[in-house]
């Protein structure tokens, strides 16, 4: 597999243009199947994880076409057929095909779902959403087999705040007969995109950014062209890699109300920065403090997918931080690295860890976990003393769009080192 090989110590300054969201563009892929027209998608991320996505599209029939930052897809002669298992095993997100399938295929089966590492993940919460609109779960043991003659509009009671069991849900909803109701439903920015997007392309939905969301059923959709939110998940690394390395970076291409929560940590640590509607500035900080409490929630809670390289940061501020991930088992394990390369770490159980800082970093060969933890590790070599080797970029590439090429563009030195033949 390919490495990063990161000589630290560099302050990154310049200016930065974040892609689109990798989670909003994955169900917007999906959800191009639910109507038999061409749909146009402007700013898709070019990364693993979307092209792993148009296979599964391609592989149902569907005629892709990709330039630059805009993907075409025309899903007119879909063919009801298997999907290569290792492409639905290659992430989590291939199980948004099922919300999109659905309703034209009345019947579909699938293995379960790969990706990241973080811990089980359940099915229980999309089961359920699809039993309420009528579907029938043949299978959910051995794999996903779902069966559904019609589907009808429904109130569908999450057991659990799911983005891809709310995205699932409002995908089999918009085309179902009649109203649906979906209550303890996911709010996430990428939630909202997909219901824009469907907006668009004539689905009746309101209650986008709250709980509960309503949908009436249409007969048809149609296609359309939409544009795909900038990545607050990449925004925030940006941000922190900044910081880490005492920066000055604008970041633009993005809504900054959509990281109300990180930017409230920032101002708990004394970070210097400002922030406009599309771009914000970091600046250099003099000092950093550790703040009390890092709690990963869902939205508009602190991501768990920024909690990996924000905890690089805090290895960097003076006093202790007190680390919780509520979300996923597993989601800590990278902190052995950062130990390892010299931050002072004390671990309290899966869930919880004390970060006491600041630590002098120091490059080492380290590993990536997964696509947050990756950004993390990356952001742990620009602070690092020394050339530090990044394994496992696989997991980067599957989340961020040229990340070595944009650091380097800010002043990094940094520098991908292809497999040995």
């Amino acid at each position: 597999m390919p490495k990063f090989e990161v000589v630290g110590g560099k302050q990154l300054k310049g200016e930065v243009r974040i892609s689109g969201s990798k989670n909003a563009a994955l169900p917007i892929l999906c959800a191009s199947l639910l109507t038999d027209q061409k749909i146009t998608l402007k700013n898709v991320p070019k990364i693993a994880d979307i092209k792993s996505m148009t296979k599964i599209l391609n592989a149902l029939g569907a005629v892709t076409f990709f330039k630059n930052d805009t993907l075409e897809i025309n899903p007119k002669n879909l063919k009801k057929g298997s999907i290569p298992e290792n492409y639905i095993r290659q992430m989590r997100a291939s199980i948004l095909i099922l919300g999109a399938l659905l309703p034209r295929f009345k019947e579909l089966k699938i293995p379960f779902p790969g990706g990241c590492v973080l811990g089980k993940r359940s099915v229980l919460a999309h089961t359920h959403a699809f039993k309420s609109l009528g579907a029938k779960i043949i299978d959910d043991k051995n794999g996903l087999h779902l069966k559904a003659a019609k589907l009808k509009g429904a109130k569908i009671l999450l057991p659990e705040l799911s983005v891809t069991a709310t995205e699932n849900a409002i995908m089999a909803a918009v085309l179902a007969e009649g109203n649906s109701e979906i209550r303890l439903a996911a709010t996430e920015p990428h939630v909202q995109d997909l219901c824009h997007f469907l907006k668009k392309m004539g689905a009746k939905i309101s209650g986008i950014g709250t709980n509960t969301i309503k949908i009436v059923g249409v007969k048809k959709l149609n296609g359309c062209t939409y544009t795909i939110t900038g990545d607050y998940l990449e925004a925030g690394t940006f941000a922190i890699a900044a910081l880490a390395t005492g920066g000055d970076v604008v970041i633009k291409g993005i809504n900054t109300d959509h990281l109300d929560s990180f930017w409230q940590k920032l101002e708990q640590m004394g970070a210097n920065f400002e922030v406009k509607p599309n771009e914000a500035h970091i600046k250099p900080s003099k000092k950093l403090t550790a703040v009390k409490h890092l709690k990963t929630a869902v939205y508009p809670g602190f991501a768990t997918d920024l909690q990996a390289p924000f905890s690089v940061l805090l290895s960097q501020a003076k006093g202790v931080s007190k680390v919780f991930e509520t979300l996923f088992e597993g989601r800590l394990n990278y902190l052995f690295e950062l130990e390892n390369m010299g931050a002072h770490i004390e671990f309290l159980n899966p869930h919880q860890a004390l970060i006491i800082g600041p630590a002098k970093l120091k490059g080492i060969p380290i590993s990536s976990y997964d696509i947050r933890a990756g950004a993390a590790m990356v952001i742990a070599a620009l602070a690092a003393d020394g050339k530090t080797e990044i394994s496992n970029i696989n997991y980067i590439d599957r989340g961020y769009e040229d990340l070595d090429e944009k650091l380097r563009h800010l002043g990094a030195d940094i520098k991908r080192i292809p497999p040995k033949k």
